[in-house]
């Protein structure tokens, strides 16, 4: 098979993407383009509005195919396929990609196929990691954003494509929703989770201010193992499940907060914020430097605590997967990906467990297109394309 062209397009939450990725016959994966919009209109409410979101896509999908198409420098005529996230996500925002996708295909006369944005954070990873993982199976992906947080034993299939089982998941707050919950509380600008990583460091760590969380399993005919610090994990217990909880972390913050009198100080904090125009801002350098002055170090040491403890979750539920399934590699995904913190405590464990492991580049550990067209790939190989029916699926699971 020659290099292949596929256009991708996600508009599964708040941003709306297109991009060309180029596929050769090894199944190597090429970004030529990808663009994304950004919707800065939910940072005044602290959170996605679904309607809002919906209406922003419609004004930015044409836009943005038609300048991913341009960067690429290709027509349409060249592409293999179009690939449009399938869901999970939000119902209307999901709407509004796979319809134009859907007129796309039929104008161009191409395949469609359908992708879960799941899988497609997985293949954010696996675009620059193919080398290193080509015949390694099974592989422990984590894939962690702010609308899920879910532990894939993923397993290579015939004809290139992947089978995936999931083994843990959080059973309340998503990791990047406990984040942004969090910063909302202490008054820091949507979304959260990039200011709590650039604070973090200017606090410091109390380990015993956050617990790990035990998680005790349904019995649900096999019985799970109880994770705790000292849990070890027998290779014959499977099915085993390594879930997570973050509610609790979010809620002990609250308690926090309210135990220590410090609303006047974050609300002061908010309107000093929207006084020197930081409160839709994000934290460069700049940003970061302007924003230090307004918090106190038990402020600071609160963050760096918060992170310490989200961090070490998900870390001791990835390690006790990986070392239960016995993988041959570790992949870590979606938007809190990019979370310095997480990426330095899971790269210095998985090297004293000799364990490769991979990140998508920042730019790709957000949602975006180029995953979904790269996920695509060995969906065109097997000729799996979706139907003309192809209709959202806001609850569509992996695995």
């Amino acid at each position: 098979m020659p290099s292949t062209l596929i256009l991708g397009i996600e508009s599964s939450c708040d941003e709306t993407s297109a991009a060309v990725v180029r596929h050769s016959a090894s199944g190597q994966a090429e970004v030529l383009s990808n663009v994304v919009a950004s919707q800065l209109i939910h940072s005044s409410y602290g959170g996605v509005v679904p309607e809002l979101a919906s209406r922003e896509h419609l004004r930015a999908i044409v836009p943005v195919v038609r300048g991913a198409m341009q960067r690429a420098g290709v027509a349409y005529s060249d592409l293999a396929a179009i690939a449009v996230t399938e869901g999970p996500g939000l119902a209307g925002a999901l709407l509004v990609g796979i319809s134009f996708a859907k007129a796309l295909a039929f104008g161009a006369d191409l395949p469609l196929i359908a992708v879960n944005h799941l899988e497609g954070h997985i293949h954010a990873v696996l675009m620059d990691a193919n080398t290193t993982f080509a015949d390694a199976s099974p592989l422990l992906a984590l894939v962690v954003s702010g609308g899920h947080t879910h532990l894939y034993l993923a397993t290579r299939a015939p004809e290139r494509t992947w089978r995936y089982r999931n083994v843990g998941k959080t059973l309340d707050d998503a990791a990047g929703e406990a984040f942004d919950k969090v910063a909302k509380l202490l008054g820091l600008p949507y979304p959260g989770g990039p200011w709590i990583d650039a604070l973090a460091p200017h606090g410091t760590t109390d380990t015993h201010l956050f617990p790990l969380a035990h998680i005790k399993q349904k019995a649900t005919g096999n019985t799970a193992p109880k994770l705790s610090r000292e849990a070890v994990l027998a290779p014959n217990d499977d099915p085993a499940r390594f879930d997570m909880s973050f509610s609790g972390i979010k809620t002990a913050v609250r308690r926090y907060v309210e135990l220590h009198h410090m609303q006047p100080a974050i609300a002061a904090r908010i309107e000093a914020f929207r006084a020197i125009g930081l409160h839709q801002a994000k934290p460069d350098t700049t940003n970061l430097a302007r924003a230090l002055p307004h918090f106190d170090s038990q402020t600071l040491n609160l963050i760096a605590s918060f992170q310490n403890a989200v961090v070490k979750n998900l870390a001791r539920s990835t390690f006790h997967a990986a070392e239960h399934y016995g993988v041959r590699g570790i992949l870590i995904s979606g938007g809190v990906s990019a979370n310095s913190e997480l990426r330095r405590s899971i790269a210095a464990t998985a090297a004293r467990h000799n364990l490769p492991v991979a990140f998508p580049t920042i730019a790709l550990s957000t949602d975006n297109a180029a995953m979904i067209a790269a996920a695509a790939f060995p969906k065109l190989f097997a000729r799996d394309f979706a139907p003309g029916t192809l209709e959202p699926t806001p609850q569509l699971r992996l695995g």
